[in-house]
């Protein structure tokens, strides 16, 4: 399971819409890394003068790398994330999040960093199984 959901908000969700507010609460306790940096990710590019702002290190063990994963891999989480944030993410491999300003999203930069050409170039035989 990708999310601890309170019986509350399993509850709210049973008997109709959830706030937003609360599904980005249940995830940012769920998923922390990811949470943390998608967090950290926004801050740099709302305080920096790049394009875009990028995360190449490795998660510190396989279950950071998870989080990870279930986050960017999940329309909802990946989704709230970016609307909670105010940015559109992209995503390469197994820790390659980067975040750009919602409006870049398909721009000259945001199309280089999601081509096929990018992804080919972005692997190595370490992230074989990641």
């Amino acid at each position: 399971m990708s999310l601890d959901v309170s019986p509350q908000l399993l509850a709210e969700a049973e008997n109709g819409p959830v706030r937003e507010k609360d599904f980005v609460t249940t995830v940012r306790t769920s998923l922390p890394y990811a949470y943390d940096l998608i967090a950290r990710l926004a801050a740099e590019l709302r305080d920096g003068q790049a394009e875009f702002a990028d995360n190449q290190t490795p998660p510190p063990s396989e279950r950071e790398r998870g989080q990870l994963l279930r986050a960017l891999s999940s329309d909802a989480i990946r989704g709230s994330l970016e609307r909670h944030f105010g940015v559109a993410l992209a995503f390469q491999n197994c820790h390659r999040v980067a975040a750009f300003h919602p409006e870049a999203r398909g721009g000259a930069t945001h199309t280089r960093f999601t081509s096929t050409r990018a992804q080919i170039l972005n692997q190595s035989p370490e992230f074989r199984d990641c």
